[in-house]
């Protein structure tokens, strides 16, 4: 067998996993392992700014692609920790990513040594798993089980903790015959499917909530075909946004408390069965479970199993892969088709498509104030993108009101963090998107405070020819926290404006603190700032323009009015409209259903 360094072993292994990609901060306890990666060159490696920043960009890396693990690495002491925010996200939304850190001596771990801490402890709740590999000879083997924990049952983040020494070592190890573990995720049985099916045919108004695991398993396909052979209209997640196609007439709407339509609401309360495939029952989707469960049976098929009965108990559970299940489901429907078996759906389908053009049940869009309102910018973007652009975003008023107005058309073309939503997410994720695709039109999309969060990262976009569209509405808020504060009385802490000497008294941006433009193009990237809707669409071919030629990150950063309330309430039947509803097409010109209005 061949000798080498434990860390040389470590990079082999990720060579076979499929690893071609990683993004860190190198450090002195990580410099072993730098230095295999610089003299195998197989790996190409991004520099982040931070090494949050880091495990953000391994997170859009995982997301964007079916398959793919972002791996991120640091050094020991504050590089670990600074990863467990993006830990935390990727274990939220089970996201395959592997961290890697340094970490001092073996003989100097109980000394209190510089930089030393114990990371597995720290990260242990936001990790499948996490080690400090204390023998030499186990390196292969921890690298070799983080892969298949990664991709077996519920996918998840894993940290592999690596002291100097240990990666100094030389071991023996033979690369050559080196294989991945078999990948293990649950799988339903035809019975189960059976007897799921044989429940949905005693309903009169099913519907199916698709959730983030579906796009995780690849499988949404098959939850379109599965639609369209039983007429059941989908109710997609947040995380499962693009499983089906907005257009779709059986897309029926999103249901929830903030990132929801009105007839996504609607057809929910009006519903009698719920099919939930590859979703958590997250409670901005729910609600209280008194009201969401109120007057309907449900089918939960999830693969983790202690998911199900979480939130509520279903009245029928299935611990199954997304994939795995809708294959059956997809095989049982089509034999109950041939043999005309399943229930004719049409009625129920065209009322949900009906309530999805009623007029009652959209928000306007079409403003033409100056300063501008958020709700107008989301209509130039649909007017301004096709159908192939991939959204990135995280939280606050920016994201809710996207998802209230924005379109998305197919899986992994919404990339958000779900259930953490971490302010900074955006840019690194970003970035992490475009390291995985280099083709892929992508539009990032900020308020101004999770934008300055890390806004650092946007000299890595520059540095290593990262383009993508950033747009940023800027309020000069904390937006969605200045809304949840209206409940207490208060406008406290939350105001991001302030008279900044640096710009001239007569420019309207002066009173919205900080210079985005200037702090952008000090990184090495382009900014363009708009005041009104007519200036949108010319600065976003600018953008197309600058991106082509520089081939770097560039921001359109779009000035909006202080002060506007997003709708959001505290139960799905409970929703505050706090701007006006659409009278007429004309108010909606965007709107899905806009072209089918009288």
């Amino acid at each position: 067998m061949a000798k080498m360094k434990a860390a040389m072993a470590a990079v082999l292994v990720m060579e076979k996993e499929g690893i071609t990609q990683a993004f860190g901060v190198p450090g002195a306890a990580i410099n072993p392992l730098y230095a295999q990666l610089r003299e195998r060159q197989t790996i190409s490696h991004v520099l982040a700014r931070h090494v949050e920043g880091a495990s953000h960009m391994a997170e859009g890396y995982t997301r964007a692609k079916a398959g793919n693990i972002g791996v991120c690495i640091g050094t020991s002491g504050p590089a670990g920790t600074d990863m467990v925010t993006g830990l935390y996200s990727a274990s939220a939304d089970s996201i395959p990513i592997l961290c890697i850190t340094g970490q001092a001596p073996r003989a100097r771990l109980h000394k209190e040594d510089f930089q030393a801490v114990d990371i597995t402890s720290i990260v242990k709740p936001v990790t499948k798993w996490s080690t400090t590999v204390l023998e030499p000879a186990q390196v292969p083997r921890a690298f070799q089980q983080a892969f298949h924990l990664m991709r077996s049952g519920r996918p998840g983040p894993v940290l592999i903790d690596l002291p100097f020494d240990v990666m100094m070592a030389e071991i023996e190890f033979d690369i050559d015959t080196y294989s991945p573990l078999p990948v293990y995720k649950p799988a339903a049985t035809r019975a189960q499917i059976d007897k799921a099916l044989d429940m949905l045919a005693e309903a009169e108004r099913p519907l199916i909530v698709a959730g983030g695991g579906i796009i995780n398993a690849d499988a949404s396909e098959l939850l379109v075909e599965f639609a369209e052979l039983t007429g059941i209209p989908v109710i997609p997640t947040l995380m499962g946004w693009g499983t089906i196609p907005d257009d779709h007439p059986l897309m029926a709407g999103m249901c929830g408390l903030q990132t929801s339509h009105r007839y996504g609401n609607a057809t929910m309360l009006a519903s009698d069965f719920v099919l939930g495939i590859g979703n958590r029952w997250a409670n901005r989707h729910t609600g209280s479970p008194e009201v969401y469960c109120k007057g309907r049976k449900f089918i939960h098929v999830d693969i983790e199993p202690t998911q199900i009965g979480r939130v509520f108990a279903p009245d029928y559970g299935i611990v199954s892969d997304a994939k795995a299940a809708l294959e059956l489901f997809v095989q049982a429907a089509r034999e109950r088709a041939a043999q005309r078996k399943l229930p004719e759906r049409s009625a129920w389908a065209a009322e949900c498509q009906d309530r999805k053009r009623d007029i009652q049940y959209l928000r306007k869009t079409n403003y033409d104030s100056v300063p501008m309102k958020p709700q107008r910018v989301y209509q130039c973007m649909n007017n301004a993108f096709g159908k192939d652009v991939t959204y990135v975003s995280t939280i606050g008023l920016s994201q809710i009101a996207a998802a209230q107005f924005l379109h998305v058309y197919g899986p992994r073309q919404w990339i958000n963090c779900g259930q953490a939503g971490p302010l900074g997410w955006t840019v690194p994720a970003a970035l992490g998107v475009r390291a995985a695709d280099p083709s892929r039109k992508i539009v990032a999309l900020s308020g101004d405070y999770d934008f300055q969060f890390m806004l650092e990262e946007l000299a890595v976009g520059a540095q290593f020819k990262l383009p993508y569209l950033h747009i940023v509405v800027n309020n000069s808020y904390l937006g969605l926290i200045r809304q949840s504060q209206r409940g207490f009385g208060m406008d406290y802490c939350v105001q991001l404006a302030f008279d900044n000497i640096n710009t001239p008294a007569d420019e309207a941006v002066r009173s919205y603190g900080v210079d985005h433009i200037k702090v952008v193009e000090g990184l090495g990237c382009k900014a363009i700032r708009v005041h009104r809707q007519e200036e949108i669409a010319p600065a976003l071919r600018q953008a197309e323009a600058w991106m082509e030629e520089y081939r770097v990150p560039v921001v359109v950063e779009v000035l909006l009015e202080q002060i506007t309330n997003i709708a959001m309430g505290t139960e799905i039947d409970n929703v505050v409209e706090f701007e006006e509803l659409a009278a007429n097409k004309s108010d909606v010109p965007t709107a899905i259903a806009a072209a089918m209005l009288d």
